[in-house]
């Protein structure tokens, strides 16, 4: 009887059990099981000759990787952003994307209104007013001490109206805030006020990031938008890092263009040691954790290995990114 070899498959992360068990029944795997990152010459070593990869955002899926996996038919990451990924080379060989979107909408949505609260409210500040001991009895309540910014009734400009966009939306009007939007994509959405990109950075008192990184997007927010930035605002950054012109905003903060910032992605991730943001005290910094919830994160895995065993089986992944592959 003729035995045909189970399709090989590289994991470059830990994941539950509940979720790989789909695609142990599938395939061989190959799991890199170390707390750091996977390098780039084992990324290298160990998927060339796999037929199916599941990769995290913090791998690089380029042309060079691709070119020496002849046998790969289908990369899976465990992400939304597929901008890690060289689409137009794994186009060109026929090999099948899937990302998992949708799943941390409502998360990351989350997050946003937490960064907004907090970089606004001077939460981290007032933190770290108590545990330096700062808070003493001659000066344990005064009219002037750690003032903030108030979210209700206030105006909050959406960039990007896609569905993080529009959760972050749903959450502004629970604050009774005013809610003005601009996409690419001119998209409407009801309960926003469709503006212009200038419109909106002149007339906001707070600002969220919230669309995909692409070339059209890359540091969209330079120095130039930050002169029109209405002085006073506050930005929260959930999206990607590359939208955001760092440097320029460093300078906002520090000269008063920006009250405060949130920022939970970064044009290098990790953050440099020497980065002008952890010198700032009106900042507020997450390390990329707009999905970090064990729910949205259980998801998210089980999502990408349903793209990855529907690739391997020969059959159209559930949420593929590329969908012309398949003709």
């Amino acid at each position: 009887m003729m035995h045909t070899a189970r399709p090989k498959v590289l994991v470059t992360r830990q994941l539950p059990e509940s979720a790989l068990a789909p695609l142990r029944a599938a395939a061989e795997l190959d799991i890199w099981q170390q707390p750091r990152q996977i390098g780039r010459a084992q990324l290298l070593a160990r998927a060339a000759d796999v037929d199916g990869l599941l990769c995290m955002l913090t791998e690089q899926i380029d042309a060079e990787l691709l070119q020496r996996c002849a046998g790969l038919r289908v990369v899976s990451t465990m992400s939304v952003g597929i901008d890690h990924i060289d689409q137009a080379a794994a186009s060109r060989r026929g090999i099948a994307i899937g990302h998992t979107p949708g799943v941390l909408v409502e998360t990351t949505a989350d997050l946003t209104f937490a960064l907004l609260l907090a970089a606004a409210r001077r939460v981290v500040e007032a933190d770290r007013y108590i545990r330096n001991q700062c808070w003493r009895d001659d000066n344990r309540w005064y009219p002037e001490m750690l003032l903030g910014r108030d979210l209700h009734g206030a105006t909050l400009g959406i960039i990007g109206l896609g569905a993080i966009g529009q959760a972050v939306a749903r959450r502004a009007a629970a604050f009774n805030m005013r809610v003005m939007g601009w996409s690419r994509s001119g998209r409407e959405v009801a309960g926003v006020e469709a503006a212009s990109l200038n419109g909106l950075l002149a007339e906001s008192d707070f600002i969220s990031v919230n669309l995909a990184l692409a070339e059209e997007t890359r540091m969209l927010l330079d120095r130039a938008a930050f002169e029109r930035i209405k002085p006073g605002a506050v930005l929260v950054n959930t999206a990607r890092g590359g939208i955001v012109d760092e440097l320029a905003m460093c300078q906002a903060l520090r000269g008063g263009r920006l009250f405060a910032a949130g920022i939970d992605v970064f044009g290098r991730e990790p953050l440099e040691p020497d980065s002008e943001l952890l010198a700032l005290p009106n900042v507020v910094l997450t390390p990329h954790i707009g999905s970090a919830t064990r729910h949205a994160r259980e998801q998210m895995a089980s999502m990408a290995v349903a793209n990855l065993v529907a690739g391997l089986q020969g059959r159209e992944l559930p949420h593929c990114a590329n969908p012309g592959v398949y003709g």
